[in-house]
């Protein structure tokens, strides 16, 4: 009596993951890392509006002073992650954020010009920051900041040239072009207190 043969089928063995190098391990930020990011991000834009720069930026200066041997690739990694929970939470708008600066702004004095200025350096786009501006008065802007410094129709008393030079430098400097100044400068204290009630 022949014995039969008995066939044992082994599973076939499964492909192994590539390996991660170490340059790409170097380059994925741990949970860790991501959880801190997650907290960080969301208890910022709690407490403030931010541009998406402002965010990446204040994100990866806080991790390069949490985490002592972060690499650039990880800091990248968790800016990106911040950034992306803080527009999936709808909590990045830049546009938004354009118009409640310029609106506080104008309220406090500050041109046109100034304006542009702060809001390119907080990373908001050319076009995004122009629209914001369109709805923008920089008489009504220098008359608030005549009010705030005494200048002008605000001023207490005469002034000689040498003071009044002195102003119109100061109107400048802050972003209000001559032809402003000098309407300011021109104007009755009646004539000003019109246009700060509009």
């Amino acid at each position: 009596m022949g014995s039969a043969a008995i066939l044992i089928e082994f599973p076939k063995a499964k492909a192994r993951p590539p390996e991660v190098s170490e340059e790409e391990q170097a380059a994925l930020p741990t949970p860790r890392m991501l959880s801190w990011a997650r907290n960080a991000t969301l208890s910022r834009l709690e407490r403030r509006m931010m541009t998406e720069r402002e965010l990446s930026e204040a994100i990866v200066k806080k991790a390069k002073a949490k985490f002592e041997d972060v690499t650039e690739e990880q800091l990248k990694a968790i800016s990106a992650a911040a950034v992306a929970l803080a527009y999936e939470q709808k909590a990045l708008d830049d546009g938004a954020y354009a118009r409640q600066k310029t609106q506080s702004a104008v309220r406090n004095g500050k041109s046109k010009r100034f304006i542009a200025q702060t809001l390119s350096a907080k990373g908001v786009d050319t076009e995004v920051a122009a629209t914001a501006l369109q709805e923008t008065d920089d008489l009504y802007a220098a008359v608030v900041f005549a009010r705030k410094r005494a200048f002008g129709p605000f001023r207490r008393g005469d002034a000689d040239e040498k003071r009044k030079a002195k102003e119109l430098s100061a109107l400048a400097r802050n972003g209000f072009g001559f032809t402003i100044g000098n309407a300011v400068f021109e104007m009755s204290l009646e004539e000003a207190d019109a246009i700060l009630r509009g």
